[in-house]
């Protein structure tokens, strides 16, 4: 891509330059946001920093210089800054600091057309990245921010190796003193940065304002570096613990390398303005932005009137998730988009019902036929869900293909998870990194509630070139649970320690011994980052003792065409109890419907991780043998052993589920009003149709209860049927009949 380079003449922003080449883009512009007052040394700016500006045509110079030996041409565009900040989150103001940059970047893409990325030396700060995204968006431009979320010791000794001399011109920290540490290049300061780092706990590269560099000398510098002649400390606060001083240069030059094109004997390169330098001027009221896509769409189901739309919603009343699906195989829609029109607005509609909106969203699983339609299907979701309507962060979101059409379904089918109350932290970073994949657009890594993290459904992308690794599938899954830690570790949690449930979803392009490799590398990465851990500044995390439930699920196709998808359900909370195994008396006696009497069997059906009194997992898995000994007793016996399950034999498998999941509830003290979700996983097949298992089920659970007042039946089903090629609680034999996903929590 062509790139924009937001320089500020730091450290930071120099080695984000260089990361940018290393990942094959083309800096194409320099753009400095710089104090109207050129008098004053420094502004207090959250933004931006400012107290090199006096030294930025020089720094311009080197990377003219740089540009011109490539025979490229360099743009330079700098804006005065004005000084108005506000919130974390952002949203267009009138007169905030950032509206600055925004005419900046605004003016490059006039003069420069093919510009679409931006680069940013951001480290740590989310006021700095969220603002820099938020332009970029309205902008149509990609954030880049290579050095985000890295570690910052490593982060310091690599652009130290990387050849990058730059000198402190600012000091602000205990620990640093104006008169000793100004002007001494950071390569003498890294071991008393670390030093620091141990005694008060600073930022040892500087991100949280204790001290501020000035590049003289990089790679990108390929005729000159900046020599600086004369200089004197002022100092701007005399804080006995943590004094503040600048360094204003009074005299300084450029001198040439010994490695140069420069047919010019001098040594000095004379500095002065640049006919490549264009100063922007311009008022943020009149910028004109990318177009906001709104939604525009009426809330009015009277015109699907000959659609057979089916909606489910879990009995919790604060927490809850909605299912809605089409079921109508006769009907044929153009596209995925009209079918996904009527789903939106069904839940739309449904959330307004329940005193909701979007931004009550926490999470979103979409589901559609034809993953060639993802463009389509976004599109689409864009209408509905936008960064405007949900004010407090966008919903995670995990997106997969599965054979609805061969179920009699609709091309979409979308669950969502909502909250009443928007006590909610989000995650969504849109630049592209080396931390993560980027998420850009209306859905987010990661949604925080009430103690459990939602994470979005993670591929295998390097994050810097958010290219699907291309090395094996073992390597494609490692790097897929490495993206997911990534994400956990913004929690201060593990996928390691803290999952209570990892589905891993896999695409039916992988042969039996590509899916030997994901559940074998699933053990190594999983004792890997434990390890890591107990190495690490986290070793005294609480860890779940018992460990996730683990599900392999079989879809036709994955985003980007990848061979697997992960979906961590993370505890972040500090009590990480689990049941002992003792009952408490008169709380579990089991209960016996059905005629079924509990037998030691039973227990090979079953996974869980419980945490007490909050969380409660657990998968059931009825394979082809489990369901022989369901139905043994309760149907013909050559019927039983029939590999076509009849509608008999599925009515008796239904109950065998609900059986089983009722017994887990009430073991570990949890109703089933506490359930938010409860998939039920079936393979697409000619033998059985959506509608029919629907049926099944929801008379199922109408008898259940009946005679257990354990659940009310009358407010609609609690489940979703959920088609799949199959499931199973291993990557090798993912071969279940039915496979129950439930997931119940207190507050």
């Amino acid at each position: 891509m062509k790139v924009v380079a937001l320089v500020s003449g730091g450290k930071d922003s120099s080695y984000a330059m260089m990361k940018c080449q290393q990942y094959g883009h083309q800096i194409v512009a320099l753009a400095n946001l710089m104090p109207v007052d050129d008098a004053q040394d420094e502004l207090d700016s959250y933004m931006y920093q400012t107290v090199r500006f006096f030294l930025h045509s020089t720094f311009f110079a080197c990377l003219i210089s740089l540009m011109n030996e490539d025979r490229l041409e360099l743009n330079v565009f700098v804006c005065e800054l004005g000084l108005k900040h506000y919130g974390l989150n952002y949203n267009m103001t009138p007169g905030d600091e950032v509206e600055d940059m925004l005419i900046l970047l605004k003016e490059v893409k006039r003069q420069i057309p093919s510009v679409s990325a931006v680069s940013s030396g951001a480290i740590a700060s989310d006021y700095q990245r969220l603002r820099v995204e938020s332009v970029c968006s309205r902008l149509g431009l990609v954030s880049l921010a290579y050095l985000w979320k890295q570690d910052q010791s490593l982060l310091l000794q690599q652009m130290i190796r990387s050849g990058i001399i730059a000198i402190t011109v600012k000091v602000a920290a205990i620990g640093l003193d104006p008169s000793k540490h100004l002007g001494k290049e950071i390569t003498h300061l890294e071991s008393h940065l670390h030093k620091l780092k141990e005694l008060y706990g600073i930022n040892v590269c500087g991100e949280g304002g204790e001290y501020e560099t000035l590049t003289l000398d990089c790679p990108l510098f390929k005729n000159a570096r900046v020599v600086l002649d004369k200089f004197q400390i002022v100092l701007h606060s005399p804080d006995q613990i943590a004094p503040v001083g600048v360094l204003h240069p009074v005299e300084y030059h450029l001198e040439k390398k010994l490695v140069s094109l420069s047919n010019d004997k001098s040594n000095e390169v004379p500095v002065g303005e640049s006919d490549s330098v264009c100063e922007v001027l311009g008022d943020s009221l009149d910028i004109l932005e990318a177009p906001c896509l709104k939604n525009d769409v009426i809330c009015d189901l009277a015109v699907d009137t000959k659609q057979e739309l089916h909606f489910s919603k879990s009995r919790t009343d604060d927490t809850f998730s909605i299912a809605c699906w089409l079921q109508d195989a006769s009907r044929t829609s153009a596209d995925v988009r009209e079918d996904l029109e009527v789903v939106l607005t069904k839940i739309e509609s449904l959330l307004i019902e329940h005193n909701c909106s979007w931004e009550n969203v926490l999470y979103i699983h979409l589901y559609i036929a034809d993953m060639n339609e993802f463009a389509l299907a976004n599109d689409q979701y864009l209408k509905f869900i936008t960064q405007e309507k949900c004010r407090f962060g966008v919903p995670s979101r995990s997106t997969i293909e599965l054979p609805l059409l061969q179920a009699g379904l609709g091309r979409a089918y979308m669950e969502v998870l909502v909250s009443r109350d928007n006590n909610k932290n989000v995650l969504h970073v849109q630049s592209i990194s080396e931390w993560a994949p980027s998420c850009i657009g209306p859905y987010s890594q990661a949604t925080l509630h009430k103690d459990v993290l939602y994470m979005a459904g993670q591929l295998g992308l390097d994050p810097p070139t958010m290219l699907l690794c291309d090395e094996g599938t073992a390597f494609e899954f490692q790097q897929a649970l490495e993206n997911a830690e990534a994400v956990a570790k913004c929690f201060k949690c593990s996928i390691s320690t803290s999952a209570v449930a990892l589905i891993i979803y896999c695409s039916a392009s992988l042969n039996s011994s590509d899916r030997a490799a994901i559940e074998n590398q699933m053990d190594v990465c999983l004792a890997e980052m434990k390890l890591r851990l107990i190495s690490g500044s986290r070793s005294n995390m609480p860890a779940l003792i018992n460990g996730p439930v683990i599900l392999y699920v079989l879809v036709p196709d994955l985003p980007k065409r990848a061979l697997v998808e992960v979906k961590p359900l993370l505890y972040c909370g500090e009590n990480m109890e689990t049941p002992t195994g003792v009952a408490k008396q008169g709380l579990c006696t089991r209960q016996y419907h059905w005629g079924f009497q509990h037998e030691s069997w039973h227990n090979d059906c079953i996974q869980k991780c419980i945490i007490s009194g909050r969380i409660c997992t657990a998968v059931i898995s009825i394979t082809q043998e489990i369901a022989t000994k369901i139905c043994s007793e309760a149907v013909d016996p050559d019927e039983a052993k029939s590999k076509v399950n009849t509608e008999k034999q599925i009515v008796r498998m239904a109950e065998f589920c609900i059986y089983l999941l009722d017994n887990v509830l009430l073991e570990n003290e949890f109703s089933w009003d506490d359930v938010m979700n409860l998939r039920i996983y079936f393979t697409a097949s000619s033998h059985t149709s959506h509608g029919m298992l629907s049926t099944i089920f929801t008379n199922a659970f109408n008898e259940f209860g009946e005679r257990s007042k354990r659940i009310d039946s009358d407010e609609g089903p609690i489940f979703n049927l959920v088609p799949v090629l199959g499931a199973g609680r291993s990557a090798t034999s993912m071969d279940n009949i039915f496979t129950c996903e439930l997931f119940a929590r207190k507050f």
